[in-house]
């Protein structure tokens, strides 16, 4: 980060590495169980529930690479060891139902954790807005596709 740039935040970069770090895991640990259930579910009609696991778990992915990026960019360093990501994210790992034909549960899984992205990602929001450009635009583009994430996934209840 250059020297203008760190005069234009005015927020603890300590205090905002740390909470994108913790996003940062929640996205790991939200791809990993979204692959998973899409790998693994079975049932009738299991191919369209599988796409929109296998959507939003490349998304999630995504998310923890710009996430990555940025808390490189604020001077940090992303979390970097997998046994240290259920310990650092903000929820716990998003597991999957034993019974890979619970499309219900599967559903309230996906539900439950991206709900809890939307809630982190709007605090994020809330402490970035007219301090950090850039961090505020990341953090609204990812709540954005969280936000959609829900949707997706309200709809398949109805």
């Amino acid at each position: 980060m250059g020297e203008q740039a760190k005069k234009i935040v005015s927020v603890d970069l300590k205090d905002l590495i740390k909470d994108l770090n913790k996003a940062y895991c929640d996205e790991w640990l939200a791809y990993y169980a979204y692959w998973y259930m899409a790998k693994t579910v079975t049932g009738n009609g299991y191919e369209d529930i599988s796409e929109f696991l296998e959507k939003i778990a490349k998304d999630e992915l995504e998310h923890a690479q710009e996430l990555a990026e940025r808390i490189l960019e604020l001077g940090g360093t992303p979390i970097d060891n997998p046994i240290e990501l259920e310990k650092n994210a903000n929820a716990p790992y998003p597991k999957p139902p034993k019974n890979t034909s619970d499309y219900d549960k599967i559903v309230k899984v996906v539900l439950e954790a991206e709900a809890g992205a939307i809630d982190v990602y709007n605090k994020i929001a809330q402490k970035t807005i007219g301090k950090d450009h850039v961090t505020y635009q990341l953090i609204c583009h990812i709540l954005e596709e969280e936000i959609k994430h829900e949707e997706m996934f309200e709809d398949i209840l109805e």
